[in-house]
């Protein structure tokens, strides 16, 4: 059983920084690989950033590369997304999602499980 529960998310101005943490609460290491979407209103869940089962590679969505950072810790099957310079387009429910293998990646369907998702509202 998979349990991810998320963290952070809230109302933040734009410029600043925020961080979004994920947890699996069922089991004590994870080989396989996680990731970060979100979802704006009328619009497509988009993936964000990606990391690899053991952090060793990472994927970025261009809309944040360079403003974003993927990091896990494997001891405590924990996952962070930190952002920073946000821009009111950051706005939306981010989610973090386990990947069916050890690799990241950008699609949807390569993902397992969905946590239960975190509202980020970036304000100018």
């Amino acid at each position: 059983q998979v349990q991810l529960i998320q963290s952070g998310g809230g109302l933040v101005q734009a410029g600043t920084s925020l961080t979004l943490s994920c947890t699996d609460s069922r089991r004590s290491s994870s080989n396989n690989g996680m990731g970060w979407f979100r979802q704006a209103p009328g619009k497509e869940r988009e993936f964000v950033a990606g990391i690899s089962w053991n952090g060793g590679d990472t994927l970025y969505a261009d809309s944040v590369k360079g403003r974003a950072t993927i990091s896990r810790d494997r001891t405590k099957n924990t996952v962070s997304l930190q952002m920073n310079s946000l821009k009111p387009e950051d706005t939306a429910d981010y989610y973090c999602a386990v990947a069916l293998r050890a690799s990241t990646s950008s699609s949807t369907t390569a993902y397992r499980y969905w946590g239960q998702g975190t509202h980020v509202t970036v304000s100018s």
